[in-house]
């Protein structure tokens, strides 16, 4: 996964960057998406950039048509727009697309009073409220722009660990995984 934020510079203006960066997200989309139609879960792969070879081009009614069909929908590739992060087009789009809840896959099991990468005494906060994740510095698991959309919406933010077994399917099913936000 590429960081837009985290690889400006060095000669590569910050734009680029995120445009590395949401490419990197289509990359993850394209690749779950063939992940669930192997698995027999009809999927389809769509984006906001253009790269129709790869990925539908995204747009709310044909989202809706896949989901009347019994399909996921994955959009890989944020907004197209740079300084706006993964988080808050994924935010966006559940809103956009009325979804009861938000899943962000993450690195870690889920939101962590402090970072567990640095702090071995880290504990896992199964629930939290919009504000307390907001407020909290010490909480950098999402950014602080799309838990204020969610918030601002009522949309809940699930923060989970996609690589520990059956986590996607769980989540999918309304099961606990992670860190529920809301």
């Amino acid at each position: 996964m590429v960081r837009g934020a985290e690889v400006a510079g060095q000669g590569i203006k910050r734009v680029t960057a995120d445009h590395m960066g949401m490419l990197s997200g289509l990359m993850n989309a394209m690749a779950l998406t063939d992940i669930f139609e192997s698995e027999g879960l009809p999927t389809r792969c769509m984006s906001n950039i253009f790269a129709q070879q790869v990925a539908e081009s995204y747009s709310f009614r044909l989202a809706e048509k896949h989901f009347e069909r019994g399909r996921v929908v994955i959009i890989g590739g944020g907004t197209a727009r740079p300084y706006v992060t993964h988080d808050t087009a994924g935010v966006s789009f559940a809103l956009e697309l009325d979804c009861d809840v938000m899943l962000k896959a993450t690195k870690v099991e889920g939101v962590y009073d402090k970072d567990p990468a640095q702090h071995d005494d880290a504990k896992l906060l199964p629930k939290l409220s919009y504000q307390e994740a907001v407020a909290d510095a010490a909480i950098k698991v999402m950014d602080k722009a799309a838990l204020g959309l969610a918030m601002e919406q009522g949309v809940p933010v699930v923060v989970f660990d996609p690589m520990k077994p059956d986590n996607i399917f769980k989540a999918a099913k309304g099961e606990p995984v992670g860190s529920y936000i809301s």
